[in-house]
Parts: C-alpha cells; structure tokens; sequence
C-alpha cells in the first residue's frame, strides 16, 4: 500500500520495496555520499547485497520502506528483526535520505513508519546506529525517544582508510508512542 505525503511542499510517495525496485536502490545508494552508508552492516552499492535485502524483505526479516518523489528513490527506512535471535522483541531502524530531500521531515517520517510497523509487530524496542557526526538524525531520533546507549570507537572503516565512530541510539516503543501522543504528535506514528 501506498502513501503520498506533503512536507515542505514537496510530495513523496511512501511504499513498500519489492523485487522490481532492485535497480532504482542501487541507483539511490550509488547517489549517496560514501560517508554515509558507513553505518550499515552491508554496502547496498553491490548489486549481491541488494539481492540479499530483497530475499530477507520477502522473507520478513526486514520491512522496508521507500520514499520516492517524481517516481526515484530519495529515501528508504528499514527495520531489521531477528526472531531467531536471543531479543526477538528488538528491532533495528535504518534510514537514509539523499542529500537533495533532506530538511524537510522525510528521515522523521521514515522513522515513525518504522514505530508503526514495529507497533504492528508487537517490538518492544527500537536500536538505530549512525557515525557520530550525524548530528541532524542523532537529533531527529533523539526528538522520536531514542536515547543513547553506546559508542563504539573506531567501528568503521571508510574507502579511504579512516576510522569513524558510531553511536547506538535505543528507545522502548511504548513508552516513545506515549510520550509522543502526550505531546501531540502520535498521529503521525
């Protein structure tokens, strides 16, 4: 199913990934400033890694989301889960915007689809994980009730050689959805 959306008077197009987008997400994650895929486990630029998201998406492990405006990804969210894992009941967020719709709320929309999909879920906790010089999502989670819980030092490795730190953000779902709605923002997740 999808949805059209309005911010900042630009209108994108939120929906489910399929098979057929394989080509378009490596034409978004190809777009993207190197810097910041970082924060994947995988590199979606390799054509194997996308076939490996699109298998896992039909699967259930992941629910992706994109977000498409004039008919070309600028956006995707996804939620990873394991329910194999010793915390079935937590969920991964991952979200990317491209450089051209970002300050206009797509990423804040993107991250509260993934609140709905996880309430629908019955996950009980959110993680989300990012390099610590983006300050702009660190802040959009942080508005969303995702607290920091770790920093790992030297995590990731760019093309070039450098080391990069990642925080790891985290949030109880409910708790979020509550505080949300006593603020009157729960409409939108």
């Amino acid at each position: 199913m999808a949805d059209t959306i309005t911010l900042d008077g630009a209108s994108y197009t939120l929906r489910a990934m399929t098979a057929d987008d394989k080509a378009a997400i490596l034409a978004f994650a190809g777009s993207l400033p190197p810097h910041d895929l970082l924060f994947l486990r995988r590199d979606i630029t390799k054509r194997k890694v996308v076939d490996a998201w699109i298998a896992q998406t039909e699967a259930g492990t992941f629910e992706t989301v994109l977000a498409e405006e004039d008919g070309r990804i600028v956006g995707c969210a996804a939620l990873y889960t394991d329910p194999l894992s010793w915390s079935p009941h937590v969920g991964e967020v991952r979200v990317l915007v491209a450089t051209t719709a970002r300050q206009h709320g797509l990423g804040r929309a993107l991250i509260e689809r993934c609140f709905r999909i996880a309430l629908g879920k019955g996950i009980g906790k959110l993680t989300a994980q990012m390099t610590v010089d983006q300050k702009g999502a660190i802040t959009v989670f942080e508005e969303l009730g995702f607290r920091g819980e770790a920093l790992l030092r030297d995590h990731v490795c760019g093309a070039d050689g450098a080391l990069h730190d990642i925080v790891i953000l985290s949030c109880d779902v409910e708790r979020a959805t509550g505080q949300l709605e006593a603020l009157g923002m729960a409409e939108q997740v």
